[in-house]
């Protein structure tokens, strides 16, 4: 890694889409092009970005860390470990963690030790409700106010079903223009022990279903009282045709309503759950085909503005069970950037502009973190948090090499096209694989 007060020179990168130098010092993009070269100091840090596309830092508004708690599936030094290998120069941590995220001193302590971890910002989610228990608010006032500054408000895991707390929950955010992310799943609908799209195939393997409609029926009601408070919303990970619809039509009605889709829901159907096999397990579901199609054209028309990991690491004895007993999530930090570009860049559907607008962009804007440098331009005076990515090279998922404690991985043996050679965070370089022979580079 290289030192915060040593220049560092990236040579030869595309920045949309012209190759040029860049130097950073203090942290800040200070020069373009041949005055990059020129005005570099003493001996640089160089990043050889020949046939290299330079990106904004990625930005995950969606992960679960596990810290404190959990330490055996994840730590915040892993999580960041992971999500700098990913890109991310940024992520937000769910708040169910133990204890929970739900009042400001929880919330510095995730905050103080993402920047022990020093690899990538994070930003801690503050919990909705108390415990994650639905019916008392959390300190959402003291939470916003306190070091961490949170925006951010999820129960994540849990929907806040019901619609007086989050009436409330959305007026008091409202005062600081915060955001609530709203798990979308009604839980009388859904069932406590739900885990497959409802439909013919959970009726042939016998698994509890979960319907399309508990999902379409919280974002309706949510577009409404976002309308009714003046609110913003944010629906997290939206999995169904008939969710994107909903989406769809709070905008156009003036709803503040944003929404994200994870790589795994853009990619991966419902028709692998047929061997039972416990990584496939997440919570919402993995759905049908015409679903996945809907998914990915709404990202790419913009109905869905985000692309969220929910990255969910698990403990081995945790996740190796009976598939309607084994723990919901799997792993998505480091393999995020090579799963949407291969499957919505390379196959036309959006470009590498578009896609650095929903997995930066976008994403920073949604959690407040453009003013902290994340998300915007290359340009003159920016903070330099960055990312390096070779848009052509070969990416074969090997599991059991992760940054992340967990091994709960779906693309395990998959290879992908579009790999991440360098993460910047403020001029300092936090991931840079060794330099291989190999034809192939391994995530």
């Amino acid at each position: 890694m290289s030192a915060p007060d040593t220049d560092l020179l990236i040579a030869g990168a595309r920045v949309a889409g012209g190759a040029t130098d860049v130097l950073v010092r203090g942290g800040v993009v200070v020069a373009l092009g041949a005055e990059a070269t020129a005005e570099a100091k003493g001996e640089p840090a160089r990043l050889d970005g020949d046939g290299l596309d330079l990106l904004p830092g990625l930005v995950d508004v969606h992960t679960h860390l596990r810290e404190p708690g959990r330490e055996d599936a994840e730590t915040i030094a892993t999580g960041s470990a992971a999500a700098a290998a990913g890109g991310f120069t940024a992520i937000l941590a769910m708040a169910n963690t133990t204890p929970v995220t739900d009042t400001a001193e929880n919330a510095e302590r995730v905050l103080d030790l993402g920047r022990a971890a020093g690899l990538v910002d994070v930003q801690p989610i503050g919990a909705v409700t108390k415990d994650l228990g639905g019916s008392e608010l959390a300190e959402l006032a003291l939470m916003h106010r306190s070091r961490a500054a949170v925006t951010v408000f999820s129960d994540d895991g849990r929907c806040v079903a019901d619609p007086r707390v989050m009436r409330r929950a959305l007026e008091y955010v409202r005062a600081f223009d915060g955001v609530i992310s709203q798990h979308a799943q009604d839980p009388d609908l859904a069932g406590p022990s739900a885990c497959c799209d409802e439909g013919e195939l959970s009726g042939r393997l016998g698994l509890p279903g979960w319907p399309a409609a508990a999902e379409a029926s919280i974002i309706a009601r949510d577009a409404e009282l976002s309308l009714l408070t003046g609110a913003r919303v944010h629906v997290a990970h939206v999995t169904t045709a008939e969710g994107v619809e909903v989406v769809r039509w709070a905008k156009a009605r003036g709803a503040r309503l944003t929404a994200e889709v994870t790589p795994h829901h853009l990619a991966l159907t419902s028709d692998l759950l047929r061997g039972y096999d416990p990584v496939y397990k997440v919570n919402p579901p993995l759905r049908p085909d015409e679903d996945v199609a809907a998914l990915r054209a709404a990202l790419a028309d913009g109905t869905i503005d985000v692309v969220a990991t929910d990255h969910a690491p698990h403990a081995r004895h945790d996740k190796e069970h009976a598939f309607v007993d084994a723990a919901f999530g799997m792993l998505g930090l480091e393999t995020a950037f090579a799963v949407v570009h291969d499957l919505m860049v390379r196959t036309g559907e959006m470009t590498l502009a578009d896609l650095t607008r929903v997995m930066s962009t976008a994403p920073a804007r949604l959690a407040g973190l453009s003013a902290a440098g994340h998300g915007g331009l290359i340009e003159v005076g920016r903070p330099a948090n960055l990312v390096l990515v070779d848009t052509e090279a070969p990416v074969t998922v090997d599991a059991t090499r992760s940054a992340s404690l967990a091994r709960n991985n779906p693309w395990h043996g998959r290879t992908f096209t579009g790999a991440v050679r360098a993460t910047v965070l403020r001029g300092r370089i936090t991931y840079s694989p060794q330099p291989t022979t190999d034809p192939e580079v391994t995530a």
